[in-house]
């Protein structure tokens, strides 16, 4: 399978960052990675079919929002924080607190490890 590009943070633009950043789906799978911790796509629970999921984290990643590296046939995938505050101080920040305080992407998680 072809390796994933990803932008340098110097190549990261506004535009696409407030795009990635503009849909509930996508702030939530932001939050959820916000930890810091890298995640296997398996562990995502998103309200959408799996290939819509594949999107999203697409989106994120053409963007470089996130970064995703792939194992064998598994992907996983961890929030670029250092590079986002690097290019553009404080959005990841704010975006997390507006997101937080108006419930924006709530419906988005972590698979129970029950």
């Amino acid at each position: 399978m072809k390796q994933a590009r990803h932008p340098s943070a110097d190549e990261m633009t506004l535009v696409a960052t407030m795009t990635a950043l503009s849909d509930p789906i996508r702030i939530g799978l932001v939050r959820v990675l916000s930890d810091g911790r890298e995640r296997g796509w398996g562990e995502l629970r998103a309200p959408v079919a799996k290939s819509t999921l594949s999107h999203h984290l697409k989106v994120l990643r053409d963007a470089g929002v996130t970064r995703t590296r792939q194992e064998g046939t598994r992907c996983y995938v961890v929030l670029r924080r250092d590079d986002l505050e690097l290019r553009f101080p404080g959005l990841l920040d704010a975006v997390l607190a507006a997101a937080d305080d108006e419930g924006v992407g709530d419906r988005v998680g972590l698979v129970d490890a029950r």
